[in-house]
């Protein structure tokens, strides 16, 4: 065991409700939604923009939390920053095609998703449970190359994948914020 990968096993074990605030954040989002599928794509914009924001502002908490323990914690930060950057250039132009909304979610959700499994690589004889880390950050690059692939789909189907995508995601991160709680017990024992 490395101390850095203990270092970051363990900022995540002491940040685990932040991991499950943005899992909540994300099967919220998706739910809305679902349940609400006839959003004009302004009000769509304008959620993704909210929603982005918000997971990488925790996500920034998260980094700095730990920069002291762990010499890695950028790591995190960079993940988050990707989140708040996206949500800037939502806010800033919300008058976006859909063809270039789709292109900011596509790229936001391929490049966090990568940094996941970078991060879960790292941890992955440290934790238990590492694989739904990897899991998210697999459903984050398939998201994201599916709507790079497919940009010409229509409103109502990207609005109904964008919220498969926040539930499905929610409920990993919720799930792995369960599972990072116990991570200090597991390096504990001896």
């Amino acid at each position: 065991m490395s101390n850095v990968d203990d270092q970051l096993s363990s900022m995540l074990s002491r940040n685990w409700w932040l991991l499950l605030l943005r899992g909540i954040a994300a099967i919220l989002f998706g739910v809305l939604t679902w349940f609400m599928p006839g959003l004009s794509l302004a009000t769509l914009v304008l959620l993704f923009g909210a929603y982005a924001l918000v997971d990488g502002i925790f996500g920034i908490w998260s980094a700095f939390a730990g920069r002291k323990q762990n010499e890695n914690w950028w790591l995190l930060l960079l993940w988050a920053l990707v989140g708040i950057a996206a949500g800037i250039l939502t806010f800033m132009a919300p008058g976006v095609t859909a063809l270039a909304l789709l292109f900011y979610i596509a790229a936001w959700a391929i490049v966090t998703g990568v940094l996941q499994i970078v991060a879960a690589i790292r941890l992955r004889k440290e934790i238990r449970g590492e694989w739904l880390m990897i899991l998210a950050g697999l459903a984050s690059v398939a998201f994201g190359v599916l709507l790079m692939a497919q940009p010409g789909v229509g409103a109502l189907a990207v609005i109904w994948l964008i919220a498969t995508y926040g539930v499905v995601f929610g409920v990993l991160l919720v799930i792995l914020a369960f599972k990072a709680r116990s991570f200090a017990r597991d390096l504990a024992r001896p």
